[in-house]
């Protein structure tokens, strides 16, 4: 009865209202102060403080962002099932304090390394709910026709991270200290994130009528179960090709450096050209979703894939210009900033808001898997040649291969009942 009544669908029909952009903004903050960008993008900075301090080795250090990666494929898909069950406003609330208690807990480093790690492995618990699966979940409840561009709007706080937060933690570090530096850090999700996503954090409810409220909660339901998705030919075609992606694309962002080195760049020249990257992915994200919203979303990322397998193109010859190096940085850039707007945007398409966010967490897996093998193969293929160009090609080989894997994805599907039965789009 209710699957009939449901079946012209004209309350969502204007769905997209103002007040989405605003939630929009709430998740890009979200984004910007959580898990995924804070730890990536301050490390650098404090591991020569450490390393001083305590005498650890920049590998062991580096070591943290693989208990990361390592926990992330675990947490990731059990707070996707926390917001499945309790609600996104909810768990992003508590994993961001939790996140930045965890983070100033690492001001109390004592020099164990063991101790060290442990921290990582907590803050990637409790932290796991400031990941991509909590914002996109609420960004796509808002959108429709614009969701792609919203996707990217929101997602660009991991961007505004990378170019802001060095300058800020070396700043802190020079006039306070490493410890003071990790406290403040630590205090940006507790004292931004949570006042914002208390203010303008809100899941789509349109409750004009008790009827329309009904109606609204279960068209919000709509799509398939985590075992109908893992049953589905479209689930193993989408985690074989996000694993390829996410290899070749995260793979030479830890490496830029030192491949720069092997060119015989100066550091100084190498921290303008490196400079570029969060600004090419703020663009990755933004652009990327508006064509999203234009174009089927498998041949729109077979096209912009080729973007980052041409930086990454350029960086395996044997010789390398300046402009060409420039090239290179914003060609990656472009593609790791496109890399989550296109994973949200396919899963909202193929598999629905029923299980958005434990499906969207076992991708999150397979991406931290390929993502956390991609810089160690890199690095073992540099250590063993002298050279990155072979590790290169790979990595232009595996992102076009990811690309054409998604060409195979088909139309998308039309969701018209709870039960999650579905027909093809003609």
């Amino acid at each position: 009865m209710m699957s009939q009544a449901l079946g012209a669908q004209p309350q969502v029909l204007s769905r997209e209202t103002p007040r989405g952009w605003l939630v929009v903004l709430a998740a890009m903050v979200g984004v910007a102060v959580g898990l995924s960008p804070v730890p990536f993008y301050t490390i650098g900075m404090f591991a020569p403080e450490l390393s001083k301090a305590f005498g650890w080795s920049f590998a062991s250090m580096m070591g943290s962002i693989g208990v990361q990666s390592g926990v992330v494929m675990v947490s990731g898909p059990l707070a996707g099932f926390a917001v499945d069950k309790w609600g996104a406003r909810p768990v992003a609330i508590v994993s961001l304090g939790l996140f930045g208690l965890c983070f100033m807990s690492l001001a109390l480093s004592n020099g164990s390394l063991l101790l060290y790690y442990a921290q990582w492995g907590v803050m990637s618990v409790l932290g796991a709910g400031t990941l991509s699966a909590t914002w996109t979940r609420v960004v796509n409840g808002w959108f429709d026709k614009n969701r792609g561009l919203a996707l990217g709007l929101a997602s660009t706080g991991t961007g505004l991270t990378g170019f802001l937060i060095k300058p800020f933690t070396a700043w802190i570090i020079l006039d306070y200290g490493w410890r003071t530096a990790f406290v403040a850090i630590g205090l940006l999700p507790i004292v931004i994130g949570i006042p914002l996503i208390l203010l303008l954090f809100r899941e789509r409810k349109d409750v004009a009528t008790p009827l329309a409220a009904e109606a609204a909660e279960v068209i919000e339901e709509y799509g398939l179960t985590l075992v109908q998705a893992i049953r589905s030919p479209r689930f193993w075609l989408m985690a074989a090709a996000f694993f390829l992606i996410a290899f070749a694309l995260t793979a030479p962002t830890p490496n830029l450096e030192n491949i720069f080195k092997s060119f015989h760049f100066e550091l100084a020249r190498i921290g303008e050209i490196t400079a570029s990257f969060g600004l090419a992915v703020i663009a990755g994200r933004i652009i990327g979703g508006w064509l999203l919203d234009r174009f089927w979303a498998p041949a729109c990322a077979f096209a912009i894939l080729l973007v980052p397998a041409l930086g990454s193109w350029l960086l395996s010859g044997e010789s390398l210009t300046s402009p060409a190096a420039f090239a290179a940085v914003l060609c990656l850039g472009f593609g790791a900033g496109f890399e989550f707007d296109l994973l949200a945007y396919l899963i909202s398409r193929y598999f629905g808001q029923r299980n958005y966010g434990t499906i969207y967490g076992c991708f999150y897996t397979v991406i931290a898997f390929g993502g956390g093998l991609g810089p160690v193969v890199y690095g073992y293929a540099f250590d063993s040649t002298g050279t990155y160009a072979t590790a290169l090609l790979l990595g232009v080989g595996c992102v076009l291969t990811g690309s054409v894997l998604l060409l195979l994805l088909g139309a998308y599907p039309v969701f018209t009942a709870p039960d999650a039965t579905i027909r093809q789009q003609n």
